[in-house]
């Protein structure tokens, strides 16, 4: 059960953007796994993709094919990663983009494929190829839900979200859609991402746009602290709603398409750890005071993806005891803990590197209870500031990873 609010938003069309889906057996009958996005002609496209130096084959084809063209169709496939898979696994997903590029008339470099799923089983290339043209053939503009659906694994509830943005009286809209609810962890946090807009961006923006709102939004969220193999974000812009091509940062409509984005990839990050496995909570990690963000960021992992914390926070034992640990084994050098001040929203547990005088374990347990929690720390020592999303760590977590293969 997803923490809070995780309910799929009126997903507005994007005009440039198709989407078909369908049945193709790659792990399980009887459910919607791959999915398939048309992009218009002239369409701008980035990505950023996994820091795992055991990439899957879908991730070298996709950063090679990128480098070559703008792609026109994108295809995803659920239950298998094709990740651990040598050679026979790069050319599977090589002939996947062939298979694909034949249907659709477009060449071959043309086609970006994605995996998810079972990391160190060959994917069956046949039954996947038998689900092409059905999902071809139900190429839609308004398939973002069943897209949503499609590509998810152990997550338990479709991620998506949409808004529309008016620039020099111009309506546009930004749609999005997100996978992942383990192996999740910052560079890149297993993840899918796939956002687009019908606003003229340039490539050069659309490329600087998805770099600087990945590293606020999918570079700031755990789960486990694992790094998957497989993920990959998509931003696409096709301009089909007209206006002139925003080129510059300068621009004064940069700013406002800036702001969206970071709204949309922000909300499907976050959707991402409220589904985390097993989670049960949604807890913000903010560091503040530190010299730089680097040691905020350093912190707040440190505490992030602390087991001891995460279970004394699913169990809502206010034990701080364990967070003053992670923060001490982050590994931040001449850090002064007298100056260290930590709070559980608004209730001070550590106050000049001790207790705070006022704290009661009432107050504390008082916190842990709620779904939703903040852990501040402040260590008083400068003026960066940094913020990390993550969930508790619970029994259902363990369950559904030594399930995860049955």
């Amino acid at each position: 059960m997803a923490v809070g609010d995780v309910t799929m938003p009126h997903m507005h069309v994007v005009q440039g953007v198709k989407i078909g889906s369908a049945e193709a057996y790659v792990r399980y009958p009887n459910r919607r796994d791959l999915v398939v996005f048309e992009f218009a002609k002239g369409t701008n496209v980035a990505g950023v993709f996994t820091q795992n130096a055991f990439c899957a084959a879908p991730v070298h084809v996709s950063k090679a094919h990128l480098a070559q063209a703008n792609p026109r169709y994108l295809v995803i496939n659920t239950g298998n990663a094709n990740a651990g898979t040598g050679k026979l696994g790069m050319q599977n997903a090589q002939l996947t983009c062939v298979k694909l590029a034949e249907l659709a008339q477009v060449e071959a470099f043309e086609v970006l494929p994605f995996s998810t799923g079972v990391i160190g089983e060959q994917l069956p290339l046949q039954r996947l190829e038998q689900g092409l043209k059905p999902a071809l053939d139900s190429l839609t503009d308004d398939a973002w839900l069943d897209a949503a659906t499609g590509i998810m694994t152990t997550d338990t509830t479709p991620k998506g979200a949409s808004e529309q943005f008016e620039l020099d009286g111009i309506t546009y809209s930004m749609t999005g859609i997100s996978k992942g609810a383990g192996m999740i962890r910052p560079n890149m946090a297993t993840m899918l991402s796939f956002v687009a807009t019908d606003a003229p961006i340039s490539k050069q923006l659309v490329e600087q746009l998805l770099k600087v709102t990945v590293e606020q939004s999918f570079n700031r969220i755990t789960v486990d602290g694992d790094t998957s193999t497989n993920d990959s974000c998509i931003f696409a812009a096709t301009g089909l709603a007209g206006g002139d091509e925003i080129r510059e940062i300068g621009d004064a409509r940069y700013p406002v398409v800036l702001e969206v984005l970071a709204r949309i990839m922000k909300r499907l990050a976050q959707l991402i750890v409220r589904d985390g496995e097993g989670a049960t909570k949604f807890i913000t990690v903010t560091v503040e005071g530190g010299q730089d963000t680097q040691e905020c960021c350093d912190i707040a992992y440190s505490i992030a993806h602390s087991p001891l914390v995460k279970t004394a926070i699913f169990a809502s034992d206010p034990n701080w005891g364990r967070i003053l640990a992670a923060i001490g084994k982050a590994g931040v050098k001449d850090l002064d803990v007298e100056k260290i001040q930590v709070w559980l929203d608004d209730v001070q547990i550590c106050k000049d590197g001790g207790a705070a005088a006022d704290y009661t374990e009432e107050a504390g347990a008082r916190v842990m209870t709620q779904p939703e929690l903040t852990i501040l720390v402040d260590l008083g020592r400068g003026t960066a500031k940094d913020t990390v999303y993550t969930c508790d760590l619970s029994y259902d977590y363990v369950k559904i990873n030594a399930d995860y293969r049955s």
